[in-house]
């Protein structure tokens, strides 16, 4: 333990888990830029790839990203070839946005950093208790929503 943290925070679950958190996204913020992305490109590539093409405001309420920044995301995408917008046919004022081939190789590229970092981040770890946090975290992710 950093012994410039103050013990009382220390022993609070969710400082630690908070400041363990704000690290392994600052290293991945870093693995992103050698992209030219952030964290949201990842969010909404990996959202169409996982879920489907999506109308830009689901999109936007998918991955919780105000709508208004969420063109700035969807045109930085398809601006490298990432995903590509039309226009509903049934609805005109609905932008639908889908990842193209390119957009899945990219993702592949980012979720290979993304590896890397959550190792470092997790090496202290082995392999047994990684997966006990994960399934840990992914209990206490689920509860987020009916607090």
């Amino acid at each position: 333990m950093d012994p410039r943290t103050p013990p009382s925070l220390s022993e609070l679950t969710t400082y630690l888990l908070s400041k363990a958190g704000k690290e392994a996204r600052s290293r991945l913020a870093e693995r992103l830029a050698e992209e030219g992305l952030r964290l949201w490109h990842m969010a909404v590539l990996a959202a169409l790839a996982d879920f489907g093409p999506h109308a830009q405001r689901d999109l936007a309420a998918r991955v919780a990203i105000d709508a208004s920044d969420i063109v700035k995301v969807v045109d930085d995408l398809a601006e490298a070839g990432y995903a590509e917008r039309a226009r509903d046919s049934v609805d005109r004022r609905r932008v639908n946005v889908a990842i193209t081939p390119k957009g899945r190789t990219a993702l592949k590229r980012l979720r290979l950093k993304a590896g890397v970092v959550q190792d470092e981040i997790l090496a202290p770890l082995d392999g047994d208790e990684c997966d006990q946090l994960h399934a840990l975290l992914s209990r206490v992710y689920d509860g987020l929503d009916s607090a």
